[in-house]
């Protein structure tokens, strides 16, 4: 027994001694093996510091011999003993030994049904909980929160709001814990209207005040699209601790304002605050956005020294912004250094592979995951198909996805369909394609659509594409980036009077194409390219250069693609407008100011062209430069006049 004592801590070991030195005696305790329990164990309440000390050093066979300890005393009968039992079994996991002490207890009350509930809550098993809650002839507040919270926990949103509406009809007053729960389902859903609701409720209650509700509020107002209001809820309040900076840094990365998220972060770090794994994944997850390595270097080093790197949420996230920021070395020596395995984790670096290409590396990743028992969920699957999709891997794209199917059960989503529909397409299936979209048991988008229309102006097939982007603009009649697809087709076989139609239908319907836009980060700055813009302050002397360069590109053999170039225009005139491409003002920039034979990374929100992709060919070659070009939809390496993806894209 001094054992025992000994390994519940100082605390509780001066818990008990204090105890015994009123009324008690432990001498026979430490002493003799056969206690006089009618002596020892008259002081019920020592039990449930024992307890509390074995769930704080997640000790089970520490909790064991109390409960044998419980047993021989007699205290198994007092019910308080025995919820603080249930409870340490519950929070050690052992829900089976947890839920047999529960139905032979004959004096049970609401605690004991609310430990076990929040023990099947906590270990993932919903449907008990439920089944349990809805056997509870009585309820308090503690019960409708814990369930609540559970069903937001595990995303049943429209369920939590659905008992959080039931509990307030019954005449229980909701506090701050049940709102902030609600509030998160309110996010989850979406929905602005029910979430007003709530703010409404807050406001009554004079809750709005509570640092959990004004977070809470402030995350649903920003996932309900409502960044401003959210942010204003922030700002509003009296104090701001960690959980508040991480919803306004989440709400920042989430609404595309990466930058502002990244400045939050440092005057977060300024107020002395310190961050957790949330605000590092929120943070991470913006620097691969905006493929800021330098900065992402930096915030790696913080990760290692705060001990966030044991988090896989955090070590998932950095091996996808090393792989989004052009570093594949760097993603797979994060992923290999942890050792655990996890599905997140191994779907991260499955599509790390394949964003930059190597869909056979990411095949053999999702196979060893299989070999070692780690079940692949839809997300890797989504992962393995799209690098499929990106190499050309048809038939092992196709296998998989029956795989996913038949083998593991799962059920696609329109993301899968969408990448099955990208490798047909891709290969020259296209009526193929098409006839799958239509025999899909879920309703198509406009997504996958477009994704078929992507594919005909690859094959430049007009007369299909022309078909196919009717059906997209069903659905999407102010989506510009069909009209361009179709438009593009269209130029591709010379058809300049309905490239002039597809255009003018874009005038009347108010239909403005996304301008191309490249970045590139220098010295900690980024640099913005926008084609046709004047706005960079080195615009004329990037100008200059690239006449230069692009002499230099022709008399290497570089013949200008005027194919890509969608107006009937002169031969000269779209010589100047593809020189003027954004990915090729940043690439000369860059080339302008970094150092010979160094890498250039360089970012673009659209595909690149055919005519982009053969003249940086050219200028890897020419310069000697290894060039990393991201651009909407993957990774190209240029080096030596050649390209990783194969002219495959």
């Amino acid at each position: 027994m001094k054992h025992l004592l000994r390994n519940l801590g100082v605390s509780t070991y001066r818990a008990f001694s204090t105890a015994s030195s009123r009324e008690y005696t432990i001498k026979s305790l430490c002493s003799d093996p056969f206690l006089d329990t009618a002596q020892l164990w008259l002081n019920r309440t020592l039990f449930p510091h024992f307890l509390q000390e074995c769930i704080r050093i997640q000790s089970l066979p520490l909790t064991k011999q109390l409960h044998s300890l419980i047993l021989t005393s007699g205290c198994f009968r007092e019910r308080f003993v025995t919820n603080h039992l249930l409870n340490a079994y519950s929070k050690l996991g052992r829900l089976d030994v947890a839920r047999f002490l529960f139905d032979r207890m004959h004096n049970r009350n609401v605690l004991s049904f609310n430990i076990l509930v929040g023990g099947y809550i906590q270990n993932g098993d919903l449907n008990n909980a439920a089944k349990l809650f809805d056997q509870m002839s009585e309820r308090n507040l503690a019960t409708w929160n814990a369930v609540i919270n559970g069903y937001t926990q595990f995303e049943f949103n429209e369920k939590a709001w659905n008992l959080f509406f039931e509990m307030h009809g019954l005449g229980f007053s909701p506090d701050a814990f049940t709102l902030g729960s609600v509030l998160r389902a309110c996010a989850g859903l979406r929905d602005l209207n029910k979430g007003k609701q709530v703010h409404s409720y807050a406001v009554r209650a004079g809750l709005e005040g509570d640092l959990v509700v004004a977070n809470a509020l402030a995350h649903m107002y920003m996932k309900s699209g409502k960044f401003e209001e959210g942010e204003r809820m922030i700002k509003g309040m009296a104090f701001q601790n960690v959980v508040a900076c991480n919803t306004l840094i989440a709400g920042k990365a989430q609404n595309q304002c990466s930058e502002e998220a990244l400045d939050q972060y440092h005057m977060m770090k300024l107020s002395g605050l310190r961050p957790d794994k949330i605000t590092f994944v929120s943070v991470i997850s913006s620097c691969s956005k905006l493929a800021v390595l330098g900065q992402g270097r930096q915030i790696h080093t913080e990760v290692i020294k705060t001990g966030a790197i044991s988090e896989v949420s955090v070590v998932s996230s950095l091996v996808s912004m090393y792989s989004k920021c052009g570093c594949l070395e760097d993603a797979i020596k994060v992923f290999e250094e942890r050792k655990e395995a996890d599905t997140v984790l191994w779907s991260a670096i499955i599509a790390a592979y394949g964003f930059h290409g190597k869909g056979t590396d990411a095949i053999e990743i999702f196979d060893r995951m299989e070999q070692i028992g780690l079940e692949a969920n839809n997300v890797t699957f989504l992962s393995v198909l799209y690098a499929c999709s990106h190499c050309g891997l048809k038939d092992k794209g196709l296998e998989i996805f029956n795989s996913m199917v038949e083998k593991h059960k799962l059920v696609p989503q329109l993301e899968h369909y969408t990448c099955v529909v990208d490798l047909l397409g891709r290969s020259g299936r296209l009526e193929e394609a098409e006839a799958f979209i239509k025999s899909m048991p879920i309703k198509a988008d406009a997504i996958i659509w477009k994704t078929l229309l992507s594919a005909c102006k690859t094959h430049k097939n007009a007369d299909m594409a022309e078909k196919i982007a009717t059906e997209v603009l069903k659905i999407d009649p102010q989506d510009s980036a069909s009209y361009v697809l179709l438009s593009h087709t269209q130029a591709s076989t010379k058809r300049w009077k309905e490239v002039s139609e597809v255009w003018r239908a874009m005038k009347e319907r108010g239909v403005k194409k996304e301008p191309g836009v490249s970045w590139m980060e220098l010295k900690n700055q980024i640099h913005q390219f926008v084609m046709g813009s004047k706005s960079h302050p080195h615009c004329e002397e990037i100008e200059s250069y690239l006449k230069e360069l692009t002499a230099e590109l022709k008399l290497s053999g570089y013949v200008p693609d005027t194919g890509s170039v969608m107006h009937d225009m002169d031969m000269e005139e779209k010589e100047y407008n593809l020189l003027h491409h954004s990915e090729r003002l940043a690439i000369a920039f860059a080339l302008m100011n970094t150092p010979e034979g160094s890498q250039i990374r360089v970012m673009k929100n659209l595909r690149v062209c055919n005519d982009c992709h053969v003249a940086i060919k050219y200028i890897s070659k020419i310069k000697g430069r290894e060039i990393v070009l991201r651009d909407s939809s993957r990774f190209h390496h240029f080096k030596n006049g050649h390209c990783s993806c194969g002219d495959y894209w």
